[in-house]
């Protein structure tokens, strides 16, 4: 796991530093609110404190633009600013958590965890995995093998449909219902035609195919 602290208090930011990487965390620090945020934005952390008195840009903004660009990382806000108002404002912000200075390393290592475990439980139930696919239904990339595949927004939502319930047979009534949520004339080919793009996207540079054609019932998606 790593975490990123965004704090300009030397004393404090080495404190944070020992104390997590005693927990076995990776830590980087920066003291300087824009390129905290750049770090945010660009790196693969789990969890930002974040201090909101910082030099170039205040904590609050670094937040604004994080939340404003659709980063969702866990992120604790850790300040001497201490009143209401000031832990209501950093809520609604978009901070995970408030935690005022001077504050016991115990107490913010436990709100660390307690974050970190959300998270994990998050993408679990935002992932949908069969036989090296992977749907991130939060990003919406499809994946093969670690391989990405573009779907475009009705292949992704055949994708979705299949991996909800891997190796069931979908009538193409069930798809047309599904995907497009009204009834079609029973003999359209539409359905066809998008499960041969989905198959054509997911099976492109593989040897085995995952979409089968049951013979007059309808698509599954299974091994073999």
């Amino acid at each position: 796991m790593r975490i990123l602290v965004i704090e300009d208090d030397l004393h404090i930011s080495n404190f944070l530093k020992q104390g997590f990487e005693q927990l076995s965390y990776q830590v980087a620090v920066c003291d300087d609110g824009y390129l905290g945020y750049q770090l945010a934005k660009d790196e693969q952390f789990d969890l930002v404190i974040l201090d909101l008195m910082l030099p170039t840009w205040g904590g609050e903004k670094v937040l604004q633009h994080l939340r404003g660009e659709g980063h969702d990382i866990p992120i604790i806000i850790l300040s001497a600013k201490h009143t209401v108002e000031e832990r209501v404002k950093g809520l609604e912000s978009g901070a995970d958590d408030y935690l005022i200075k001077p504050f016991a390393f115990a107490e913010l290592a436990a709100r660390c965890q307690v974050l970190l475990n959300r998270q994990k439980k998050s993408q679990a139930n935002n992932l949908l995995e069969y036989q090296g696919i992977q749907l991130d239904l939060l990003s919406r990339k499809c994946y093969r093998d670690s391989l990405e595949i573009t779907l475009k927004q009705r292949e992704f939502a055949l994708m979705h449909l299949f991996l909800q319930q891997p190796e069931r047979v979908f009538s193409k009534t069930v798809i047309l219902e599904s995907i497009w949520g009204y009834q079609f004339d029973p003999q359209t080919n539409v359905v066809d035609v998008l499960v041969c793009r989905l198959r054509a996207q997911l099976d492109k540079g593989f040897e085995t195919s995952l979409i089968h054609t049951i013979r007059g019932v309808g698509y599954v998606l299974k091994a073999n």
